[in-house]
């Protein structure tokens, strides 16, 4: 078994690599003055089970195309078996055509890892689980709440529920307040544009309550920072916010250094810098997908991986 990464996450690589007890390969992952890609795999691969850790968060283009040069070039090198371990799987939101002449660049995505010559895909906390369906090839779909959990049971929040900020994350939430012994209740939302969101009601108790927001992932914070004021405005205490890709630019943290959230609980699946002025905690899945490489070399089951304490996480 061999381990690579590119430049989108090298220190979660090297925490995989330090979890499972090996070395990460060498390899050079460079650009060319024109902007293109030059990629160099430093070591033997030849009948090796490669695993190549590379979130495509932004510059997701960029660390796209890493990822398809880096599996050609071991796809060439002669490796036996070759996994995108894709943390986070950019282009998730792209899943469908709600609107006329758009693309589903969510299954060209998919399509485009298989020419590369991926035999399987590790990912993590899809938006959609119905791409896993995009694939001709196996997907394990592997979930970061197991290692939320964790944390947020260590909190002792108490009069705590969870709240799900749109209809579409009821199944996440509903599994949150399963496990964590709270109560449930739902936004329903209109989104105005890409970063801007109305919010419009709220479905639950939440008065006098502590509240943890739980979503897959946040960009503009504009879902999770309204869905906060409002539950503020209706009279919760605390407003803790989950989500497993934080992928936080200037725009969103101006959003929260303002927002009535108190914490911001995610995980490393993708690189973010330290920002001033906003309390971010950051939850390691490193050992998580550590745990599934392992597997997927042994040809074991991963099942397991999708339980708590013995309770399912989704």
């Amino acid at each position: 078994m061999k381990l690579f990464c590119g430049n989108a996450n090298p220190n979660l690589a090297l925490a995989i690599a330090k979890s499972i007890g090996i070395e990460l390969g060498k390899c050079t992952v460079s650009p060319f003055p024109d902007g293109e890609t030059f990629v160099k795999i430093e070591e033997n691969v030849r009948g090796a089970d490669v695993f190549v850790v590379q979130p495509t968060s932004p510059p997701t283009n960029q660390n796209l195309m890493e990822l398809f040069i880096m599996i050609d070039a071991l796809r060439r090198a002669s490796a036996n078996r070759i996994t995108a371990v894709m943390p986070f799987y950019g282009y998730a939101r792209q899943d469908r055509k709600d609107q006329p002449r758009v693309p589903i660049t969510a299954k060209l995505t998919a399509n485009l890892l298989v020419a590369a010559g991926a035999h399987r895909v590790l990912t993590m906390d899809l938006h959609a689980q119905q791409i896993q369906g995009f694939f001709d090839i196996p997907v394990d779909h592997l979930y970061a709440a197991p290692a939320l959990f964790s944390y947020i049971q260590g909190k002792q929040i108490p009069n705590l529920v969870v709240v799900s900020p749109d209809v579409g994350g009821l199944k996440m939430a509903h599994s949150y307040s399963q496990v964590l012994g709270a109560g449930l209740a739902i936004v329903a939302k209109q989104r105005k544009s890409p970063t801007e969101v109305d919010t419009i009601t709220v479905i639950g108790d939440i008065t006098g309550r502590n509240i943890l927001l739980v979503d897959d992932m946040t960009e503009t914070a504009g879902t999770l920072c309204t869905a906060a004021a409002m539950m503020k405005k209706m009279g919760a205490e605390q407003v803790f916010a989950c989500v497993s890709h934080a992928i936080l630019n200037e725009f969103a943290i101006d959003r929260l250094r303002k927002s009535a959230i108190d914490e911001l609980i995610t995980t490393d699946s993708v690189l973010r810098p330290a920002f001033e002025g906003v309390k971010i905690t950051t939850v390691s899945v490193a050992a998580l997908l550590g745990e599934a490489i392992k597997r997927i070399h042994m040809n074991s089951s991963v099942t397991s991986l999708f339980e708590y304490k013995g309770t399912p996480a989704v």
